[in-house]
């Protein structure tokens, strides 16, 4: 099926993308390989402020990591212009702001890593690291970063 039909199928609609907090490009294109820089989770437009195992939960933080993979296809979609040029999901990385005791980073990513296969099918089965880190840039409860194969 074609990425942007299987999109439409899903009521998914690919934001543009944004503008960097600091000092880094959006997305940097070396041979076949796509890299995007890390991407925090929003809601309502806003940094998803939050900590696992303090002030959230891991469904909650699925939901987040899922809003975090919209958002990364769309930077991905304005770096390689047509997501169906997509070759494969090579990685993804995912940072947790959570507690220390706090030991569902890998189910929180999972809200992400659904997606993604859900979207491009085989292409979208990836390697995977999920990490639970003290704090996030703008307290955000999870940041993404993604590599992509490009046709």
């Amino acid at each position: 099926m074609n990425i942007n039909d299987k999109l439409k199928q899903l009521g998914i609609t690919l934001p543009p993308v944004a503008t960097p907090a600091a000092a880094y490009v959006p997305y940097v294109q070396t041979g076949k390989l796509v890299f995007l820089s890390g991407h925090i989770a929003k809601k309502d437009g806003k940094p998803w402020v939050g900590q696992f195992g303090k002030t959230m939960g891991t469904d909650e933080g699925k939901a987040a990591a899922r809003a975090v993979a919209i958002d990364l296809m769309g930077t991905l979609q304005a770096a390689v212009g047509d997501l169906n040029r997509i070759k494969r999901i090579v990685k993804v990385m995912s940072l947790v702001n959570s507690t220390p005791d706090f030991t569902e980073q890998h189910l929180v990513t999972n809200g992400a890593s659904e997606l993604l296969g859900e979207v491009f099918g085989e292409k979208g089965a990836h390697a995977r690291s999920a990490f639970g880190v003290a704090q996030i840039p703008m307290g955000a409860c999870v940041e993404i970063e993604l590599i992509a194969e490009v046709d």
